[in-house]
């Protein structure tokens, strides 16, 4: 008996997004992570062992982007998530370590939580993503730190400055990198699959640069509530500011992370990371495009494929 069958007729009918198709998501999840005729020649999935060794991995990548673009003399923008946050311990210890200023680095936060109006959490709520980046990232460089006045955080005024913002910085001369993590339904920062349903067309998607109280998929709620708020579903938003494709896409560089393992076997990830790699560039599943970029998708082995049932 297969999935779809067993869908009809029951509460998941209308539950998965309506451009998904499940079958070669099915297929997706059989394999490994071998490559793929549509990823970019410079894309690279790699492999790590345990969470310390993908944390040291991702920080380390963090804060060599940042020296290149130091010594280069270059400005660098980045968009940057709140999650995997282990990271950011590592980067700040290698730019420290390097003795890396970073006046020369403008951040852009890719989302954050907000009311359907996109009014977002007080910046000294512990819960907020602007409290959170200061706490991990900005604070502890000390005097290397990301100048305040080149933060951007994706608040209701703030996120819809960015498109004029990063064309200013490409204009002269800036990178983009974009480092993000996978979600369980294959989104980049908050931009969700169930969008698409708005658009006639993928080339009238991708100009979408962001989304005031975008609402959230229920699995996405549930996924905050299990790495976050310690299964806690009522204390997790339903809605956030999101930057979207028509930003996320004009990165010039991409570093990536699926570290969605629980142990005991467990996880959330493996099936959002297989599909991203195995699907082919698609709009409802924003996560598709990734391989399509020249960067690096560090991963958990135990994500990798083919998955299988673990019945004992």
């Amino acid at each position: 008996m297969d999935f779809m069958t067993t869908v009809k007729g029951s509460m998941l009918e209308n539950f998965y997004p309506a451009g998904w198709d499940m079958e070669k998501i099915n297929a997706c999840c059989e394999k490994g992570v071998e490559r793929e005729d549509f990823w970019h020649k410079d894309f690279q999935p790699l492999a790590c062992e345990s969470i310390q060794e993908f944390d040291t991995k991702m920080g380390h990548e963090i804060a060599l982007q940042i020296k290149k673009s130091r010594d280069k003399g270059e400005k660098l923008a980045m968009i940057i998530p709140v999650g995997p946050m282990g990271m950011y311990k590592w980067a700040v210890f290698f730019l420290k370590e390097w003795n890396v200023p970073c006046d020369h680095v403008y951040t852009f936060n890719m989302d954050e939580w907000a009311d359907g109006e996109g009014n977002t959490l007080s910046s000294d709520d512990p819960a907020s993503f602007e409290y959170c980046m200061k706490d991990a990232f900005f604070n502890p460089l000390g005097e290397l730190t990301v100048p305040p006045c080149q933060r951007n955080f994706a608040t209701r005024q703030n996120l819809p400055t960015y498109p004029e913002k990063i064309a200013a910085l490409k204009k002269e001369g800036a990178r983009l990198v974009l480092i993000f993590g996978i979600g369980r339904m294959c989104h980049i920062a908050f931009w969700e699959p169930h969008f698409a349903a708005e658009f006639a067309t993928e080339a009238e998607w991708k100009q979408q640069c962001f989304r005031l109280g975008a609402q959230l998929h229920p699995l996405t709620i549930e996924q905050n509530a299990i790495t976050s708020f310690k299964s806690r579903t009522t204390l997790v938003p339903c809605r956030a500011n999101t930057v979207g494709p028509g930003l996320l896409f004009q990165a010039d560089y991409i570093i990536g992370g699926a570290d969605g393992a629980l142990g005991r076997g467990m996880g959330w990830q493996g099936m959002s990371f297989l599909t991203t790699l195995h699907y082919g560039p698609n709009m409802w599943i924003t996560s598709s495009f990734m391989p399509t970029f020249p960067g690096k998708l560090f991963y958990l082995k135990e994500l990798a494929g083919p998955l299988v049932p673990d019945v004992n």
